[in-house]
C-alpha cells in the first residue's frame, strides 16, 4: 500500500481515543471512567489560537492560555459533552467555560489538552503550542 492510499484510508476526520483523566473519575465499583476525544485538524487548531490571541501595543500577541485549554477541551471531547444545556444549568451556569469550571480540577483540564493534542500529532509541551500559535 502506498502512503497516499494509506491517506485516503485513513481519513482523520474519525480518529478517536478514549483516555483516563484522573482517579477522581471511578464508577461503583472501582473502574476508572474514560473521557472520549477527538484530535483537532489544523484548522480548528489554527481558529482555537486566533479566538484566544488578543493584539497588544506594539503588535505584540499575547495568547490566552485558560481561554485556550478550555476551548480544546469542550470542542475536542466527545464524551462527556461540555456543551450539554441540561447540564450546564444543572450546574447553575450558562457557558460551557463555567461549566468546565465547575466540574474539572485545572490539571484535569490540563490532563485533556495533552491527551488532544497528543492525539492531535503534536509531539510537544503546551508551552511550545502557546508558542506556535502566538506565530
Amino acid at each position: 500500500m502506498s502512503l497516499q492510499e494509506f491517506l485516503n484510508n485513513n481519513p482523520v476526520d474519525n480518529i478517536t481515543a478514549e483516555v483516563a483523566v484522573s482517579k477522581r473519575f471511578t464508577d461503583k465499583d472501582g473502574k476508572l471512567m474514560l473521557f472520549k476525544i477527538k484530535p483537532m485538524t489544523e484548522r480548528e487548531h489554527n481558529e482555537l489560537a486566533k479566538k484566544s490571541t488578543t493584539v497588544k501595543s506594539r503588535g505584540k500577541t499575547e495568547i490566552d492560555t485558560r481561554k485556550f485549554n478550555a476551548s480544546v477541551v469542550i470542542d475536542n471531547t466527545i464524551y462527556p459533552n461540555f456543551k450539554d444545556a441540561e447540564s450546564i444549568k444543572a450546574m447553575g451556569v450558562t457557558s460551557p467555560e463555567q461549566y468546565l469550571g465547575k466540574v474539572l480540577l485545572s490539571g484535569e483540564v490540563a490532563k485533556l489538552v495533552d491527551e488532544i493534542s497528543k492525539l492531535s500529532g503534536f509531539d510537544t509541551s503546551m508551552e511550545d503550542l502557546v508558542e506556535e500559535a502566538k506565530n
